[in-house]
């Protein structure tokens, strides 16, 4: 069963903006946890947000600047994935 990538206004927001190569990345990444699910062992520096259960980011593209994704795994019955950031390393909420 695939799951449901959704991403909060602000996500959209931010997206918009990127450059149009690292948008391309994100939407590779978007389809990957789509097909596969939220728990991306395959993309660059994915790990748990710190002290968190369901949150989780990874690095779209390292070097400087840095983008990376953040997400939550909002429910596991009904696989909803929920991307609440994206955009440079600097500014990202962790």
């Amino acid at each position: 069963m695939d799951w449901t990538v959704a991403a909060t206004s602000k996500a959209r927001r931010q997206i918009e903006k990127l450059p149009e190569h690292i948008r391309l990345i994100y939407v590779m990444l978007a389809r990957d946890m789509r097909v596969a699910g939220p728990y991306r062992n395959n993309w660059k520096h994915y790990g748990k947000l710190n002290g968190t259960r369901d949150l989780f980011h990874c690095h779209l593209v390292s070097g400087r600047p840095t983008y990376v994704v953040c997400w939550e795994v909002k429910d596991k019955v009904i696989h909803l994935i929920e991307v609440f950031y994206v955009g440079t390393h600097e500014s990202a909420p962790y």
